[in-house]
């Protein structure tokens, strides 16, 4: 299969793509990880065994367009517009669901720094993924 950088991602590619993601050791070094050009030539590595051919840049490339794709039909559906939607919508919230959302917090000298809090969780659904 012929992958070049301006070529859309098939359905297929896709669902590879996310089953990757949903790996609970991936989404782990995914989160908070600024330098993570080496996750995602795993990643790619791992989606060539599936049978498709991304290189790494493509495949964080995808990952961030779906992230930004889903945190905007999230926010859209939090503010009552139901009518926003997306493909992947419900694999993609079962996948960010448990990601740890960074907030800003003043500090005694009025700078703001980031800390961590971890949305919906509960053993028993984190435990079965």
């Amino acid at each position: 299969m012929e992958s070049g950088a301006g070529k859309h991602w098939t359905e297929e590619e896709v669902k590879a793509l996310l089953s990757v993601w949903s790996e609970k050791n991936i989404r782990k070094q995914l989160h908070g990880t600024l330098r993570n050009k080496g996750i995602f030539i795993y990643i790619a590595k791992r989606l060539q065994e599936l049978g498709v051919c991304r290189d790494w840049k493509q495949c964080r490339a995808k990952y961030k367009n779906l992230k930004y794709e889903y945190r905007t039909v999230k926010y859209a559906h939090n503010s009552g517009d139901v009518s926003k939607t997306m493909k992947f919508f419900h694999d993609l919230d079962a996948i960010l669901r448990y990601e740890p959302v960074t907030q800003l917090a003043a500090e005694e000298n009025g700078r703001c720094s980031a800390t961590e809090t971890q949305l919906n969780t509960s053993p028993t659904t984190e435990s079965t993924q």
